[in-house]
């Protein structure tokens, strides 16, 4: 995300990870972690897997889904 993208006021986004960024494609406040289900402020995202589309609410979510673990 970009600094001249500013999240909506609620809701979860839509997003499309890409390797050293990523873009909103749906605004939102939030997005969910896909090994917790834990809600992650855009602002403070900052794991997730290009090659899954998927975000991660820390290096321990994101380390146990490429283990397989999650």
């Amino acid at each position: 995300m970009n600094r001249y993208e500013r999240p909506s006021s609620g809701g979860e986004a839509e997003v499309r990870y890409l390797d050293a960024d990523m873009r909103v494609v749906k605004p939102g406040a939030y997005v969910l972690c896909a090994v917790t289900g834990q809600t992650i402020p855009l602002d403070e995202l900052r794991y997730w897997s290009v090659e899954r589309q998927e975000a991660y609410a820390g290096p321990e979510e994101a380390l146990a889904r490429a283990l397989g673990k999650a």
